[in-house]
């Protein structure tokens, strides 16, 4: 995750008031296209209620990652 500029964004270039988020460890973990959702609306939920989600957003995380063990 970096932040980055936004097409448009009246904000000077210098400014970033974006965020982009790589997958590329999605796929080298072998998740797949249905566990996007998943990984989607984890993210919103991080962004817009972590205060209040964090323990369930923790929860849920590792039980997608166990699914995709990085070593077996």
């Amino acid at each position: 995750m970096n932040k980055n500029t936004v097409p448009n964004d009246p904000q000077s270039p210098f400014t970033t008031s974006g965020v982009r988020i790589g997958t590329p460890a999605v796929t080298s973990r072998g998740l797949v296209e249905e566990d996007m959702k998943t990984v989607a609306r984890l993210i919103k939920m991080a962004a817009y209620d972590f205060d209040t989600k964090a323990d369930e957003i923790r929860a849920e995380v590792t039980k997608l990652m166990d699914k995709y063990p990085i070593y077996k």
